[in-house]
């Protein structure tokens, strides 16, 4: 255990943040240093508990408790060993995901739970700062050739984890650098890019091959790759956006915001001096409650939008936990994030009825009108029909699956009842020698999840190229968050 009497004498407490004015003007990240001596007195709040659900909350396993005593103890250089036994990017998950070990946290059952993000991040931060994480190229080569087409998180991880275990790896990417939604979809402001260049450096060193550019379906055949590969692991991502077939869709002005947001983090990183989508000046409505749609909140801030609105059809959430999500479930309540901090408005229970134009054939409004669930359908309600005004709409409502056309038609791999590609238990598609990790397997989730299933996906490959059980497997293909 930490500190005995942390959880009782140390309150909660998490950087600040950047002053609002202040961090608009750029597209770093928003928190400001948090310095180590409360950072040790925040792990020092972990209660090793007899049974920890923080474990259950978290897909690759975290031993969050172990690390949490070590930095307490200022042992960080043994916590970073901890952190990386389960998890190849701790920056990633640090900065990015919701933290569902938070919420199944038993110190939150009556009290704030402990930072647990917080202490991962900075414990990853402090291993790079003082060189301890290295290349850690493998000893011995086994000569088998896999490929791993997509470079998001679960392709990275299962990259990474096959090349350790002596695998001569391809990365392959149909855009132009590396990376996935980590590059081109995450804003910067969220994730300095410098976190991923930097593991990629690290993975180059231990001998993975990318290659980007390059379309499979498209550049190279299934039957091409399957024939130089002695395994393919699918991790292209959930890509097939969800639309808003309403009248006026096809007005000028309305994008879907994996079309303005990659463009922003171009402008972000140098490649382009301004994006061709551009929010500045413009009323912008965002449609989809969820972190895609505060990633359009933020982005358009920064780029100068007059107004920013975001759409939700469900009802707000709660403030607090409700009985439908008790701990340890990952509840859905009302949360404030940085983007949202920065302004705007967010209107919940409202659905869009039709895109307007105005003489010039350009989006200057829609029409929306309040809803009810009733019998769960949504249900207008009548004589609430508005006009919000809009020069710029973003659809941000999530996505419906892996895209079928090129590859995944080339394989014939069987799919699954919600449209995602179907695999066994050591993520294995109906293909003989082609695996599936990440969202093109589980459909849209969490980056989480996304690197648990790398990891697993990898174990199930190197078991079938070697025929030996080495890698662990943190997950199953039909695990899913507590609910």
């Amino acid at each position: 255990m930490a500190d005995p009497k942390g959880f009782l004498t140390t309150p909660r407490e998490t950087p600040k943040t950047r002053p609002v004015p202040l961090r608009l003007l750029d597209w770093r990240e928003v928190y400001e240093d948090f310095a180590s001596s409360k950072l040790e007195k925040q792990a020092g709040r972990c209660m090793d508990c007899g049974i920890p659900f923080c474990h259950q909350g978290c897909p690759l396993g975290n031993l969050i408790p172990e690390w949490n005593t070590l930095v307490w103890s200022d042992d960080w250089r043994d916590a970073i060993e901890r952190l990386h036994a389960t998890n190849n990017f701790p920056e990633f998950t640090g900065t990015l995901c919701p933290a569902p070990c938070e919420t199944a946290c038993v110190l939150g059952i009556n009290d704030d739970p402990v930072t647990i993000k917080r202490v991962e991040i900075s414990i990853v931060d402090r291993a790079w700062e003082e060189g301890w994480i290295t290349p850690q190229p493998p000893k011995t080569r086994t000569g088998k050739k896999v490929a791993v087409v997509g470079s998001g998180p679960s392709g990275l991880a299962a990259a990474q984890q096959l090349t350790r275990a002596g695998h001569d790896v391809v990365v392959f990417e149909r855009a132009d650098a590396i990376g996935g939604l980590l590059r081109y979809g995450i804003p910067e402001f969220k994730m300095e890019k410098r976190r991923l260049d930097r593991r990629l450096d690290q993975m180059r060193a231990e001998g993975t091959e990318f290659r980007t550019g390059v379309n499979v379906g498209v550049d190279i055949t299934a039957e091409e790759l399957r024939t130089e590969y002695d395994a393919v692991v699918l991790a292209g991502g959930a890509t097939a956006w969800r639309d808003l077939p309403v009248k006026g869709r096809d007005i000028p002005g309305i994008y879907q915001a994996m079309e303005f947001l990659p463009l922003a983090n171009r402008v972000a990183s140098g490649e382009l001096e301004s994006s061709p989508i551009s929010a500045e000046g413009k009323h912008v409505v965002v449609i989809g409650g969820g972190d895609t749609g505060a990633d359009c909140v933020g982005t358009s801030h920064r780029q100068g939008a007059l107004s920013v609105t975001q759409l939700e059809i469900m009802p707000r959430p709660p403030e607090t936990r409700s009985e439908a999500h008790p701990w340890p479930t990952y509840p859905m309540i009302f949360r404030v994030s940085s983007a949202h901090e920065e302004g705007g408005e967010r209107l919940y229970s409202v659905s869009t009825q039709e895109f307007l134009a105005d003489e010039d054939g350009n989006l200057r409004a829609l029409r929306l009108v309040e809803v009810r669930n009733e019998g769960g359908k949504f249900v207008e309600v009548e004589g609430t029909e508005r006009e919000l005004p809009a020069q710029l709409v973003l659809l941000a409502m999530g996505f419906v699956g892996p895209q079928r056309e090129g590859l995944l038609e080339q394989l014939g791999v069987e799919l699954d009842a919600r449209g995602n590609v179907a695999r066994d238990a050591d993520f294995r598609t109906s293909v003989e020698n082609v695996f599936v990790a990440g969202d093109m397997g589980r459909g849209q989730s969490l980056i989480v999840w996304a690197i648990a299933e790398g990891r697993s996906a990898a174990a199930g490959v190197d078991a079938y190229l070697t025929g030996r059980n080495v890698l662990p497997a943190p997950i199953a293909p039909t695990d899913r968050p507590i609910a």
